[in-house]
């Protein structure tokens, strides 16, 4: 086992070609699932732009892989910005991501005006503004220009959850 993990050693790029393999199949299959009743006669149906997306994937995969297999590495960050030295901010980082995982179990039952808000004013309180009235009313009015922008400009209706038949 020592042998395997000093051979991969330096080679994290495995773990995103893994990933792109990963997604590509995940995409295959569910394009194949696919329920296209309506298009039998169709020769480019809804079901070719997935595969041909799962398909390169799955070739970027393998690419990507054999190119770290042989000595490829990607080029290290050279921003003048970035101090690669200093550690990750876990305590923005958390508090974004418990943001964006509570929006994802909110949007069914809050509907997308209060998940959205929950969101837009978590992320911006996560990232360090202590302004909470004017960034939850911003965040109320982005949901609003959201919801509305999305139903009436693409004619998509997101979730409204507990404010259905007042939105």
């Amino acid at each position: 086992m020592t042998s395997l993990a000093t051979g991969l050693k330096g080679r994290s790029e495995l773990g995103v070609a893994l990933l792109l393999g990963a997604a590509g199949v995940l995409v295959f299959l569910d394009a194949n699932g696919l329920a296209t009743p309506y298009s039998k006669s169709d020769p480019v149906g809804p079901k070719t732009v997935p595969f041909i997306v799962a398909g390169m994937l799955v070739v970027c995969a393998v690419v990507l892989a054999l190119n770290v297999l042989r000595g490829g590495k990607g080029e290290a960050e050279a921003g003048e910005d970035v101090d690669l030295t200093h550690p990750a901010d876990w305590k923005t980082v958390l508090p974004l991501a418990g943001a964006f995982v509570l929006n994802i179990l909110l949007i069914d039952w809050a509907g997308w005006v209060i998940s959205g808000t929950v969101l837009f004013w978590g992320s911006v309180l996560a990232l360090g503004s202590r302004r909470y009235v004017r960034d939850g009313l911003i965040s109320v009015a982005l949901s609003l220009l959201t919801f509305y922008g999305f139903y009436l400009g693409l004619g998509i209706a997101l979730p409204a959850g507990l404010l259905e038949g007042i939105l």
